[in-house]
């Protein structure tokens, strides 16, 4: 990330130019919300438009799209059950957001691969790009110029949801290069610039739980600044890393902790993929029924852990100090798997103050056909019982955890370099680098 260091001043508020582009997005059927108000701090939203059939939102290579709904299980998932709703994509323009967050989506996420697939497939990008390289950005600085702005923008219109909840909600997720996930420190760097370059209050600085920035989340958490801690694929990870973020709050010495908060991103979907292919070597007909169950039993007992980390004594000393949760995050919640169920991921998992990042396909799920109702705790002797017998089947849990943390750490990887790899070679075919 030495290159980023050349970034410019942090990317302008939305400019003064209106929010909705008179042309309408090719990519989707739906249509914009038909009145709508943006002030210098808050989004407000008003429209009498009827329920649209489908909420899909894609890159768009002009315009922005969508129709608002009035109220959804998204709504009930959060008012009743205390689970907020967050989207799991970004791309330009940022508009697209709008009908979702009627919808009741209350935060985002992104990640190397969103970015990649956002600005390699759509046009929307070009313009900004071309000025940042003709105006002697190298491709490097440019990618991260081009992140930042969507950071932003994305930031200013969830920033009502973050003020009505006091900090509470409305988070919008960037992640440090993730080039970066063996290096303790350079983590800690990459962490603190972008905090200051998004500068925004409700952005969350995504940090990979792997062995090497588990010390930097209790770093940067020291340093007041908000941490979304991504890749968590086992429940020994997991209670890591909600030990740094108490360790961070402690070493913090700050009087008021209310506004340095925290997620952590439990991946789940990922898990199911990786153990049901060990389940079917295996063969027999016991490891074969445990086929698509080992996820959210291991869900359900991190919940368990979740409980009982942020209670008693220690974490009741940081409460009164005005400290928030380390929310549990459930994150890669779409079905790999065409024979499970299309909201497998999202309906057992549901429990207060945690948080579920849904890209389309299960988002749009939910909505449709999504049950609300407490799952997360209602049956823990079986999940407990699950865990075990695949344990006795010969499943490594620690196998999987550090096998899929590998996995997603490379994929990332391949995401950046690959995206860097584009720019390269659309700025060569826009004549706008000397080769």
């Amino acid at each position: 990330m030495a290159s980023i260091s050349k970034l410019s001043t942090p990317v302008a508020h939305l400019n003064s130019s209106p929010l909705l582009p008179k042309t309408p997005s090719t990519s989707v059927s739906l249509r914009v919300p038909s009145k709508l108000a943006l002030s210098s701090s808050r989004l407000s939203l008003r429209t009498n438009a009827p329920l649209a059939a489908s909420l899909l939102v894609k890159c768009s290579q002009v315009g922005g799209n969508g129709t608002p709904i009035k109220r959804t299980t998204l709504h009930d998932l959060y008012h009743k059950q205390g689970q907020s709703p967050w989207y799991d994509n970004l791309c330009r323009p940022v508009t697209d957001l709008l009908p979702l967050i009627e919808s009741g989506v209350r935060g985002v996420t992104s990640n190397p691969a969103i970015f990649q697939k956002a600005i390699s497939t759509s046009n929307a990008y070009n313009d900004q790009f071309k000025q940042l390289v003709q105006g002697g950005k190298d491709i490097e600085s440019a990618y991260w110029e081009l992140v930042v702005k969507d950071i932003q923008d994305a930031c200013r219109l969830f920033e009502s949801i973050y003020d009505e909840t006091d900090g509470g909600d409305g988070y919008v997720s960037v992640e440090v290069s993730p080039q970066l996930a063996d290096d303790t420190k350079g983590t800690v760097d990459a962490a603190k610039w972008l905090h200051k370059v998004v500068d925004r209050p409700n952005v969350y600085i995504k940090i990979p739980a792997t062995a090497a920035c588990v010390p930097s989340i209790k770093d940067v958490i020291a340093l007041g600044i908000s941490v979304n801690v991504t890749l968590i694929f086992s429940l020994s990870r997991y209670e890591a890393v909600m030990d740094a973020y108490l360790d961070g709050l402690e070493a913090s010495g700050l009087d008021d902790l209310s506004r340095v908060t925290s997620v952590a991103s439990f991946f789940v979907s990922r898990v199911d993929t990786l153990v049901d292919k060990m389940l079917e070597k295996i063969g027999t007909p016991e490891a074969l029924d445990l086929r698509g169950k080992a996820a959210n039993a291991q869900a359900a007992l991190a919940f368990q852990l979740y409980q009982k980390k942020f209670s008693g004594p220690r974490w009741e000393a940081l409460v009164k100090k005005g400290a928030k949760k380390q929310r549990l995050l459930w994150a890669s919640t779409s079905v790999k798997n065409p024979a499970y169920p299309d909201t497998l991921y999202v309906a057992p998992l549901v429990g207060p103050d945690t948080v579920s990042t849904m890209p389309d396909q299960a988002l749009l799920a939910f909505i449709d056909h999504g049950v609300v109702g407490r799952t997360i705790d209602a049956n823990v002797s079986e999940a407990e019982g699950i865990y075990s017998a695949l344990e006795k089947l010969g499943i490594d849990w620690g196998f999987v955890g550090n096998q899929l943390e590998a996995e997603g750490v490379e994929s990332f990887k391949k995401a950046f370099e690959s995206l860097l790899d584009s720019l390269q070679e659309k700025a060569n075919s826009l004549k706008l680098v000397n080769l």
